[in-house]
Order: C-alpha cells, then sequence, then structure tokens
C-alpha cells in the first residue's frame, strides 16, 4: 500500500519515557490507515497497518501474547 506521509503529524506513544527508549510514533488524519515509525529513525522507513491489524496488535500487548520484554 502507498500512502504519501509527506505532511503527516506524527505523535510519539503516551506510553514513552523521557529516556528516548523503545517509542514508537503514530500518524493521526487517516482514514483506512495507521502509520507507525520508530521515533528514533524519524527519516526512517513506516509501517502502515488497517485499524483492525493494529487493534489485533494492541490488543496483543496488552494481554502479554508476546511475553514480558
Amino acid at each position: 500500500m502507498d500512502v504519501d506521509l509527506t505532511d503527516a503529524s506524527w505523535r510519539k506513544s503516551s506510553y514513552s519515557g523521557a529516556n528516548g527508549g523503545q517509542c514508537i510514533e503514530v500518524a493521526d488524519g487517516f482514514t483506512d490507515v495507521l502509520p507507525v515509525r520508530d521515533s528514533k529513525n524519524p527519516s526512517g522507513p513506516a509501517l502502515v497497518f488497517s485499524p483492525a491489524a493494529w487493534q489485533s496488535f494492541v490488543t496483543a500487548a496488552r494481554t502479554g501474547e508476546f511475553g514480558n520484554a
């Protein structure tokens, strides 16, 4: 899927600490997709998820499906 993110407005996860650790940023304002990128590499690639796929990931992370890292 090709999405133009040139003018995307990115926001950092509310779970990000002040130490700049493992953080993600998401871009709001897209209807059918949710762009996600690494906050430590803002000029790097972004992943684009459907809202359903992103919700599945968030639910799995909250319920510990990926373990305790």
